[in-house]
């Protein structure tokens, strides 16, 4: 069951924070609408949660030699800590202006992305700086690359 928690932690919360700030940030700089954000961020907690829990649970019955109980584990954890850190980067958008709810979401994103790769460097007796670096230079490319998607598509799209 550790196992489980720990997979679906580790990917849960990976991928509930980067694809979350990938997706406020796209939606910002195309739309600048709280509402659309809104709803990206609450569609993305749910239907991505399911899409990735799936893609856990097909992956590790690939892999074979694991139960079915500890397949499903896994299934649920992802799903559980998508749900519960794609979920946080609502309390800014609600609660401040949309363009400080986008700085705090950042703030906020990069620093779970940077404790779990610290706690993963430690268990794993690697550096601390290339696990962190790896990771937040990921995230960074995520939030750049989306913000000139957005930005593409609100000058390219306007008319549809």
């Amino acid at each position: 069951m550790k196992d489980a928690i720990k997979k679906g932690l580790g990917f849960g919360l990976t991928s509930g924070v980067i694809t979350t700030l990938g997706l406020i940030i796209g939606l910002h700089s195309g739309t600048h609408s709280k509402m659309v954000v809104l709803g990206g961020i609450l569609t993305i907690a749910i239907a991505d949660a399911f899409s990735d829990a799936l893609g856990v649970h097909i992956s590790e019955e690939f892999k074979g030699g694991k139960s079915h109980k500890d397949i499903w584990a896994s299934t649920f954890f992802t799903f559980i800590f998508k749900v519960i850190f794609a979920s946080t980067f609502i309390v800014p958008v609600m609660l401040l202006e949309l363009e400080t709810a986008i700085w705090v979401s950042l703030a906020w994103g990069f620093s779970v992305i940077t404790l779990i790769s610290l706690k993963m460097a430690k268990e794993n007796k690697e550096s601390y700086l290339e696990v962190v670096g790896e990771h937040l230079g990921i995230t960074l490319l995520v939030v750049v690359i989306t913000h000139y998607i957005g930005d593409f598509i609100a000058t390219n799209f306007q008319t549809i």
